[in-house]
């Protein structure tokens, strides 16, 4: 669609060139445009035969005139160039570079842009016939590549594919009107009707006596191209052909026995032919007006601006047949180039509508996507693409103008994809938090055997509660759920563990800080051990010697010293045997000598 629309408007801008230089230059009859596109960069080609000497700065003039006037080639680089009919390059050409018009560039410039002109040949800026071969070896390189797809007026093979000219009328003068021939029979003819019908008919219109219908009617046509050239609105153009309808209904009256009547039907024919050539541009200019009156409010659909293209074509084309000989052609000319205008204008809108509707079909596509990939969410992963998703489908309607007939379509897209994107990311925010719980419990438990490897009971208690708490916070509704609740009884049993373990190394502590207190009385008294056989404590060789000497020289002074030994090692094994007790382990006492003094076994 694009290639065609873009084809179609440089055909409307070649005919429209064309037309122009037939008004503004006096020798353009004879002159033939085409127009392309290379590398985004406009090509206007302008033809003439070698007879016909022009000046090339008017015609590079007129042409910048009329590009000015079309929005869409403003701030666009453009190439014209200037050829002889059967050459191969040209021998003159114009780089222009439009720019936006503004009211004091035109008052201090007195142009619209910035034009260039140059000859192809050695003396630039003049206009000289050069041979293909030596313009070819002057002409700089850019100019010589760009018209590599220009083709000449003898390749005709190639015109086939894109001939700019294929629709342009002749501009030759018409062949001048057939002459009608007068009929002399009149006399015959009324000496038949009078021997043959008598008096009656020699009384019927235009037949003996003067004929105003067809004097009327001779009038009319030779003032009806004068009417029809000052003619300046389809208001005027209708009052003529009903002059012209009148006239020619006249003639009716004119009986077929009548002298005249041979007449009056070529009259009666050169006024229908020229009603019918108005009514042919009056039904153009009543098309354009419906179509100008359609492009005022703003259209509903692609299909609504199509039809909007279709009229000003359907105006268009009978216009164009007009050619310049014609008594309409000036009139055709002063509407032609407004139309063109409107017509490129709607190109350019259905182009940019077809835009937002490929931009509508891919965010309605992308939505499909999201829709089907939340039916299938199963991961933090997959919900996160689905927010991006619908956020890409608002992003997307949400690019798409007023101006669109899309526009409310567009909108209530966005009513109905706007709680769907809100939802994902809800989702999507929920799955992230219940991630990080559930990571955060999975990362402390690891925590928690690590201190549990290091018999580091107490801190490795505490991590297995957090864990154990932290594990429980994860959302039911979230996709860890499962997986945070088969981690529960695990936690729970590892921390049971840890505590009973805590109670029992808290126990040995204590148990150690005792016998340290026991063993110690002014003078180290006993050592000790604990293992999972028990509790092994032995006397050291200190208190044993001090025991021995004092029994060896027990007399009357030193009785009561033995029997406060004697007392206090029973006093000891007490406090022992107690410790023992509290710390659900045998006890093992033995002297300095490895000797056992005292035992005791749990439950006994």
């Amino acid at each position: 669609m694009k290639v065609a629309v873009q084809q179609e408007d440089l055909q409307l801008l070649a005919k429209t060139l064309q037309e122009q230089l037939l008004v503004e230059v006096s020798s353009a009859g004879v002159f033939q445009v085409k127009c392309a596109v290379n590398k985004d960069e406009l090509m206007i080609l302008t033809q003439h035969p070698s007879s016909v000497i022009v000046d090339a700065q008017v015609i590079f003039a007129v042409i910048e005139d009329v590009l000015q006037s079309l929005a869409s080639y403003r701030e666009q680089r453009v190439q014209c160039f200037l050829r002889v009919f059967g050459e191969q390059l040209p021998y003159s050409k114009c780089f222009l570079a439009l720019k936006q018009r503004t009211g004091w560039e035109d008052e201090e410039m007195g142009i619209w842009g910035a034009r260039e002109v140059r000859g192809v040949g050695k003396d630039e800026g003049a206009i000289s016939y050069l041979s293909p071969l030596s313009a070819y070896s002057s002409s700089s390189s850019s100019a010589s590549s760009a018209l590599t797809y220009l083709p000449s007026v003898d390749e005709t093979e190639q015109e086939e594919v894109f001939d700019p000219f294929a629709d342009v009328p002749n501009l030759a003068a018409s062949k001048p009107a057939r002459q009608v021939k007068p009929l002399f029979v009149g006399v015959a003819l009324v000496g038949i009707v009078v021997l043959g019908v008598g008096g009656y008919l020699l009384t019927r219109p235009c037949v003996m006596s003067e004929c105003k219908e067809i004097e009327v009617a001779e009038q009319l046509k030779t003032q009806s191209p004068e009417l029809m050239r000052h003619a300046k609105s389809e208001k005027e153009l209708v009052a003529v052909q009903q002059q012209l309808a009148a006239a020619s209904t006249g003639l009716n009256v004119i009986p077929s026995w009548s002298p005249r009547y041979q007449g009056s039907q070529e009259l009666k024919a050169n006024l229908s032919g020229r009603s019918q050539k108005i009514d042919q541009v009056v039904k153009a200019l009543q098309t354009a007006s419906l179509a100008a009156e359609k492009i005022k409010t703003p259209a509903g659909s692609l299909e609504e601006i199509q039809a909007r293209q279709h009229l000003w074509r359907q105006a268009i084309a009978p216009l164009e047949a007009i050619t310049p000989n014609s008594e309409l052609y000036a009139l055709v000319q002063a509407k032609l180039f407004s139309y063109r205008i409107s017509l490129h204008a709607v190109n350019q809108q259905i182009l940019i509508e077809e835009k937002w509707l490929k931009k509508l079909a891919a965010a309605k596509a992308v939505a499909n996507t999201a829709e089907n990939r939340q039916a299938s969410a199963k991961s933090l992963k997959d919900w996160q693409k689905v927010e991006s998703n619908w956020q890409i489908v608002i992003n997307a309607l949400r690019m798409i103008p007023q101006t669109s007939p899309t526009y409310q379509q567009a909108q209530k897209l966005l009513l109905d994809y706007k709680p769907k994107l809100v939802a994902a990311r809800d989702r999507t925010i929920k799955e992230q938090l219940a991630a990080r719980t559930y990571q955060q419990a999975v990362s402390t438990a690891n925590q928690a055997k690590v201190y549990q490897q290091q018999n580091q009971w107490q801190v490795a208690a505490i991590y297995w509660e957090q864990a154990l708490e932290t594990v429980k916070k994860v959302s039911q509704d979230s996709l860890y759920y499962t997986q945070a609740q088969s981690l529960i009884e695990p936690y729970s049993t590892a921390l049971k563990q840890v505590r009973e373990k805590l109670q029992v190394v808290s126990s040995l502590q204590q148990t150690r800080i005792d016998l340290d207190k026991t063993c110690v009385n002014g003078i180290r008294i006993c050592t000790f051990s604990m293992d999972n056989a028990g509790i092994i404590v032995r006397l050291t060789p200190e208190y044993d010697q001090l025991r021995q000497n004092t029994l060896a020289n027990s007399n009357s002074q030193n009785l009561d010293t033995a029997a406060d030994l004697s007392n206090h090692l029973q006093i000891l094994r007490e406090a022992l045997a107690v410790i023992s007790d509290n710390a659900n382990l045998s006890l093992f006492l033995y002297d300095s000598q490895g000797q056992v003094i005292y035992t005791r076994t749990l439950g006994g």
